[in-house]
């Protein structure tokens, strides 16, 4: 119990300032991945209407 009390934080969750670039870059990779995923399902949705 005393050494919660000491301000020490362990777990799998804490994060170290070298990784926080990369997930940036990751985030925004995923994110141009997935907007241009669905603007082809959508383009592919109406091509198959009009077609």
């Amino acid at each position: 119990m005393l050494m919660a009390r000491q301000g020490r934080h362990h777990g799998a969750t804490r994060r170290q300032p070298k990784g926080v670039a990369f997930d940036r870059w990751l985030d925004r990779v995923v994110t141009v991945a997935v907007v241009t995923a669905m603007v082809i399902g959508f383009a592919a949705v109406i091509a198959h209407w009009l077609l």
